[in-house]
């Protein structure tokens, strides 16, 4: 009877590997850990996830462990694990994976998560669980943070670092003021594509949503600042505001065709139920909380840990100067060393791939080449960036480790 049952169970294993391994994941690429973590005790909306090890952790010292989150609101992480910065990114022409040398779990531990939930894999119990405020989707990454490292004691002592794109501006500050609490469009004028003429009908579109911000208006003020670059983009002809170099959109579409494979969602535990999409839902619900500033909280951050702002100069919607323009309304006491911090080239193998300004906690990066999804037009800069970002080596100071960056 023991013997019978010893071979079910080699039966059982076989066939989950077996299954595993005919999807279209090369083995290499499954992620160490993925499945969903609850957000409360009395509700099914949980926050999907997936883990990657560090390809070589660090040693001795804790390997550091990174929190990735998509913009939108409602865009799933699948695009930057797939498409931007995770170890296994998609053809652009068919579902297929293949290693990514400028991944950046190289030396660090990557946790992505689809957040709020509703997005991606995802899931929402009830359209009254979807967040519709920054304290309730910091909240929500809160618990669901917990509950990973419940899971996974031996990751809880890692330093840790929240990272992200675009929307996720809101949520990283966010999340970190939470954390922290816890524990105690002028840019297209510069850039030759509209004229005068053109940049005065801008600026009054620019200051009638600023009134509405002022007068805390804030659906009509989403929806003024959607004018604004719906105009820009009508204006200049451009094929994507997102990148002014580009001359088409970006090509990610086999990110869907990948993830709505049933055998995909059997390797990466995802419900079947569930259908992989960018999600109009939660950018619906949170459209009100889109023109809400998140300024005060990366004030509180920057007192107590450090904060690294990377922009791709090329990207129109939310550029370098629109960040230059809200950090110079910081109440930091290190605002004024900052400003007056000299703005350094900054060079990855012997060729300029951009610009650096720092002091104190806090860090600017231009990306020069890349548009919006840095991580997918200049891989090698930004890996080079975060990896010396996070070991406080070459470009942000402490040289005590491996650097290709130099500052001059």
């Amino acid at each position: 009877m023991a013997s019978t049952l010893f071979l079910l169970l080699l039966l059982t294993i076989s066939i989950s590997i077996s299954k595993a391994l005919s999807s279209p994941f090369p083995p290499k690429a499954l992620p160490t850990k993925s499945g969903y973590l609850s957000i409360n005790s009395t509700s099914n909306s949980s926050l999907f996830y997936t883990f990657y090890e560090a390809q070589h952790p660090s040693t001795p010292t804790p390997t550091p462990l990174l929190i990735w989150l998509q913009g939108g609101p409602g865009c799933s992480f699948m695009f930057a694990n797939f498409f931007d910065l995770g170890p296994f990114p998609i053809s652009p022409t068919s579902p297929t994976l293949h290693p990514n040398p400028f991944s950046w779990n190289r030396f660090f531990s990557l946790l992505f998560i689809d957040n709020p939930i509703a997005t991606g894999f995802s899931i929402a119990a009830s359209f009254s669980d979807i967040p519709k405020d920054q304290p309730t989707v910091a909240a929500h990454l809160y618990t669901a943070l917990q509950l990973f490292f419940s899971q996974n004691p031996p990751l809880f002592s890692r330093p840790l670092f929240l990272t992200g794109e675009s929307y996720a501006g809101k949520y990283i500050p966010s999340f970190a003021y939470h954390i922290l609490q816890r524990n105690s469009t002028d840019t297209a004028y510069f850039t030759d594509f509209v004229n005068a003429k053109q940049r005065q009908h801008m600026k009054s579109l620019k200051r009638k949503t600023v009134e509405l911000v002022e007068e805390e208006q804030w659906l009509e003020a989403t929806k003024a600042r959607t004018r604004v670059l719906d105009y820009l983009q009508n204006v200049t002809g451009l094929a994507t505001l997102y990148d002014y170099s580009k001359k088409k959109l970006y090509q990610s579409e086999m990110v869907a065709v990948l993830l709505n494979k049933e055998e995909v969602k059997v390797a990466l535990i995802v419900e079947k139920r569930v259908v992989w999409e960018d999600s109009d839902v939660v950018g619906s619900v949170l459209e009100e909380d889109v023109m809400k500033s998140v300024k005060e909280m990366v004030e509180e951050v920057v007192k107590k840990s450090r904060v690294l702002l990377y922009y791709g100069m090329n990207d129109l919607r939310d550029g370098v100067v629109t960040g230059e323009e809200w950090v110079k309304e910081m109440k930091w006491e290190g605002l004024e060393e900052f400003l007056n911090a000299e703005k350094k080239v900054w060079e990855v193998d012997g060729e300029m791939v951009g610009y650096v300004q720092r002091w104190g906690c806090l860090s600017l990066v231009e990306v020069a080449g890349a548009g919006h999804m840095v991580p997918t037009d200049k891989g090698r800069s930004v890996q080079v960036m975060i990896e010396d970002w996070v070991l406080e080596s070459g470009l942000f100071g402490r040289d005590d480790g491996e650097s290709h960056a130099n500052v001059q």
